[in-house]
């Protein structure tokens, strides 16, 4: 071998090993850059929560141009305008970490999920050492478990259910979680052979089949709700269904799920048949201020005799006056809301033969009004829970709302400035102001108008307040007509009252003279009660030149001349 080769395989070996001598002591290990998250294990439901990252530079060489990432668990709340995705570069950081340096960063946020759910945040810091090319990256991660969700979902719903027969129950939700919650969903699962029949509030969504949906926009701590669902199932004697609710919050078209509840039931062969009656309709449809009859009647549907039995039934309603109440066999409290009655006063729960029927009865008036408070108002039901030989049954009846109209007259105001002679005389123009208020009650009311007849001698200016007022005047039947449409619950008592003005002139006739002038007949206002679908109507008094509520107008005043 020649002494040239033997030279470049001895320089090739030495440059082998000061290579490796050199790549060896530039090797930079990630671990020497320490990055944790910090956060307690386990968090409720919409708390507030604080992440805090921190690295530390733990070796002896610089690191630089640093990056730092921070990813919140999916479906975080976070404050507006922040991503659930935050990066922070070298113009937040700085441009190198040194060594021992160390620093923390804090991210906030309010995690959403059921309970027992595992919810990650993740942290990735990248990074270049001094003097090397390559980026190397630290990453961590952390989990917190949702250990408590205060949410209440339940049903109230009777474990075994009659086949073919008309049956209502509740699914009940309330909030215990420190923070507001918005854009709640609440979807029922119902079993098949279940025949959905109605719903208040009706359902949101309800476009496949065997799943109703309903929105619950805001719900506020320590505030709830209640959904009213009826059906019937059709179903054979000794089936079991069951029924699955959610609820939720859908985020980017994902649904959240939150809170669940599953009940149960059993399709069963019923031994009583319980009905009601109010004033002879079992349908009927209560108003503000009735007198009611209540009859409930029983029968024996099954094969052997029904021995010993009483029967309770519990009203539950703001709108009854519970003092009214009366009954001749029932046993009751004066201002009590339950009823009892045994086999010593019906001869029927003594001993109830199969296939007979026995009846009990009582009186009670509703309420002429009573303070609206708002959405427990809304779709007001009159409740009546029948307990009979260990039989529940439960009956609704919906209640109206109430319509009411203020019709007012006046010389002198400040809309249109009225002019003409006071007191009116015989042939001579003198204009009027009317102004016409609209209240409404407990249920939402469409197709509203407010009507009243002119007389002869009147005839409207064509001035109203506001001008984008619908009211019409009918020549031939001298109609006035206020459109409105849709009006509120709680609107005239919670808000300001639907109000217009238009102004009217009176040219008195000579069969007028040495009396009050008719200037505007009764009004009536009319309107479709959207939980009831009843037509509803009330009328205010008609107004004639003396103007009761004029204060600037005595009765002489108003006398024609």
């Amino acid at each position: 071998m020649s002494k040239f080769i033997l030279f470049i395989i001895i320089l090739a070996a030495v440059t082998g090993i000061v290579g490796f001598w050199y790549s060896q002591k530039n090797v930079y290990s990630k671990d020497i850059i320490k990055l944790e998250i910090l956060e307690p294990t386990e968090a409720e439901l919409g708390a507030e929560i604080e992440y805090i990252v921190k690295y530390k530079n733990n070796g002896k060489i610089r690191v630089e141009d640093p990056e730092l990432i921070f990813e919140y668990p999916e479906h975080t709340i976070l404050k507006q305008g922040e991503s659930l995705r935050q990066r922070f570069g070298s113009e937040y950081l700085g441009d190198a970490i040194y060594p021992g340096d160390e620093r923390n960063f804090y991210f906030s946020g309010r995690l959403l999920g059921e309970e027992g759910e595992a919810k990650i945040a993740r942290a990735w810091l990248s990074y270049r050492p001094k003097n090397l090319k390559a980026r190397y990256e630290s990453k961590t991660t952390f989990t917190t478990i949702i250990k408590k969700v205060p949410l209440v979902l339940e049903f109230d719903l009777s474990t075994k259910i009659q086949p073919e027969k008309e049956f209502r129950f509740q699914l009940n939700y309330f909030s215990n979680v420190e923070y507001l919650l918005s854009d709640l969903r609440c979807i029922l699962e119902y079993p098949s052979n279940f025949e959905f029949l109605e719903a208040a509030p009706v359902p949101t969504f309800e476009e496949e089949a065997e799943k109703a949906e309903w929105e619950i926009p805001y719900l506020n701590p320590a505030e709830g709700g209640r959904l009213e669902i009826s059906g019937r199932f059709h179903a054979e004697i000794g089936e079991k269904r069951t029924f699955n609710a959610q609820l939720g919050i859908w985020q980017e078209g994902e649904f959240i799920l939150l809170k669940e509840a599953v009940k149960g039931v059993s399709i069963s062969r019923p031994s009583l048949y319980i009905s009601q009656q109010i004033n002879g309709n079992p349908k009927y449809i209560a108003s503000a201020g009735d007198r009611l009859h209540y009859e409930i009647f029983f029968k024996n549907i099954g094969e052997e005799p029904l021995i010993d039995m009483f029967l309770v039934a519990k009203l539950d309603s703001r709108a009854f006056d519970f003092q009214t109440l009366k009954s001749t066999q029932g046993e009751f409290e004066l201002g009590d809301s339950s009823i009892i009655w045994d086999k010593r006063q019906v001869s029927k729960l003594r001993f109830l033969d199969a296939h007979e029927e026995g009846k009990v009865e009582f009186w009670i008036n509703l309420k002429e009004d009573w303070d609206f408070v708002g959405s427990e108002d809304k779709n007001l039901v009159l409740r009546n829970k029948i307990i009979l030989n260990k039989v529940r049954e439960e009956f609704l009846t919906k209640v109206n709302s109430k319509l009411e109209v203020e019709q007012r007259c006046y010389f002198e105001d400040e809309i249109f400035g009225n002019s003409g002679l006071i007191p009116p005389k015989y042939g001579e123009t003198t204009t009027y102001t009317v102004i016409w208020q609209a209240k409404n009650f407990y249920n939402p009311v469409k197709n509203v108008k407010i009507k009243a007849i002119l007389p002869k001698e009147v005839k409207p200016t064509g001035k109203i307040f506001p001008e984008d007022s619908r009211i019409t005047f009918d020549s031939q039947s001298r109609e006035m007509v206020w459109k409105i449409n849709e009006i509120e619950p709680g609107e005239g008592i919670l808000t300001d009252k639907r109000t217009c003005a238009f102004q009217i002139v009176l040219t008195p006739a000579h069969n007028q003279k040495g009396e009050p002038a008719l200037l505007i007949n009764q009004a009536k206002i009319l309107g479709r009660d959207e939980w009831t679908e009843e037509i509803l109507e009330a009328l205010a008094s008609s107004t004639d030149t003396t103007l009761p509520d004029d204060q600037t107008i005595s009765w002489e005043m108003g006398i024609v001349r």
